[in-house]
């Protein structure tokens, strides 16, 4: 199944958190292997809106800081284990290894990566990617699969009528 990326506008923050709980409310699930979501832009794009949105719609309760300082800022839910993963600050790929991140490319894990142009040739591909800039005064957003299994997850977002009404430009 192949699905063409997906250009959606964001004219304000609740429009992407509806995105970061839209892709939540059709998540495919990490049973068969991880799921790895990029996330790509400028300072203040909105990366972290739609990560803390997508994770809090997953279930996350209390607060979801976000990984700047920390690098990485790890939840369970039923039974999921999520990483929130911000590269910014590192100077080489080869930091990731001391990040322990190797050991969630496996099944039950989901991991949001911002920055991920700071791992390039040690992470592997996503099965989504967004990009996220600016656009007059809001926000636009580029979506697309780098998976079978993110053309699948894709798939149910275009298909999902909660977003589309909300971001009638998703058609």
């Amino acid at each position: 199944m192949s699905v063409e990326p997906v250009i959606l506008t964001l004219p304000d923050v609740a429009a992407a958190d509806t995105l970061g709980s839209a892709l939540a409310a059709v998540f495919p699930g990490a049973v068969e292997h991880c799921v790895l979501l990029f996330l790509r832009g400028e300072l203040g794009a909105g990366k972290t809106t739609v990560a803390r949105s997508l994770l809090r719609a997953l279930g996350v309760s209390g607060t979801v800081r976000s990984p700047t300082y920390t690098l990485v800022e790890t939840y369970d839910v039923r039974g999921l284990q999520c990483a929130h993963v911000d590269l910014y600050r590192l100077r080489d790929a080869a930091e990731l290894e001391e990040l322990g991140l190797r050991d969630m490319f496996a099944p039950g894990h989901f991991l949001l990566v911002e920055w991920p142009e700071r791992g390039a040739g040690w992470l592997p591909a996503p099965d989504l990617e967004i990009v996220l800039g600016y656009q007059d005064c809001g926000r636009e957003a580029r979506v697309h699969a780098g998976t079978a299994a993110g053309s699948t997850w894709l798939g149910k977002l275009v298909r999902d009528t909660s977003i589309v009404a909300y971001l009638p430009n998703l058609t």
